[in-house]
């Protein structure tokens, strides 16, 4: 049991890891923040996949830290308390960790791996669900502070709504696209590594 909680632990700690070296590999940059990464998040979806929503959840917070620390830069754009905390809680901490429940729809087949539906289901529902964090995120919080700093034309003409549907759309689309295109191979993965006995 103990090889066991050490094995799922030095695993986690390794996906972990290779998102946050994939986050750095960035297909596009979006002007004010956030970016279409090389399969970034697929990684800390996987975890939850393998081994649950509980490890899944607890590995996709610790990941949410490490993109916290990565971009603490942009808090200092941020005027008041009350919208460093949304930035926090919106941009990083909640949309990162809601990553952990993509595993919600896997149940394990015969051959030990996840249902083909419930992995595509599952990433999809993690990747909606962090859109809707910086969604939200972006109208409560960086709306304003992007009209006063006169970014575009574009911010001043349009609602905080569709301001950051928009924008975040353009990098959260692609970034989720590629990680539920990518994610159809993980049962593949799973009868592998099942067969490996890993």
């Amino acid at each position: 049991m103990k090889n066991t909680k050490l094995r799922v632990l030095t695993e986690c700690a390794l996906l972990v890891a290779l998102a946050t070296a994939l986050s750095f590999v960035k297909v596009y940059q979006a002007p004010l923040g956030g970016s279409v990464t090389l399969l970034s998040t697929l990684p800390v979806m996987y975890i939850s996949i393998r081994h649950g929503l509980k490890v899944g959840l607890g590995s996709a917070f610790v990941y949410s830290l490490i993109q916290l620390w990565q971009g603490s830069g942009n808090l200092a754009y941020v005027p008041t308390v009350a919208g460093i905390i949304g930035c926090v809680a919106l941009d990083y901490i909640v949309p990162f960790t809601l990553l952990g429940t993509a595993g919600l729809f896997c149940t394990k087949s015969e051959k030990g791996s996840s249902s083909f539906g419930g992995v595509v289901a599952g990433v999809v529902m993690a990747t909606v669900l962090r859109f809707l964090c910086h969604f939200f995120g972006g109208a409560v919080v960086w709306y304003e502070i992007t009209k006063v700093g006169q970014w575009n034309d574009y911010v001043q003409t349009v609602g905080m709504w569709t301001y950051s549907f928009v924008y975040n759309i353009s990098y959260v689309g692609p970034d989720g696209a590629m990680a539920i295109a990518a994610s159809t191979a993980l049962p593949v993965l799973e009868r592998a590594l099942k067969k490996a006995k890993l």
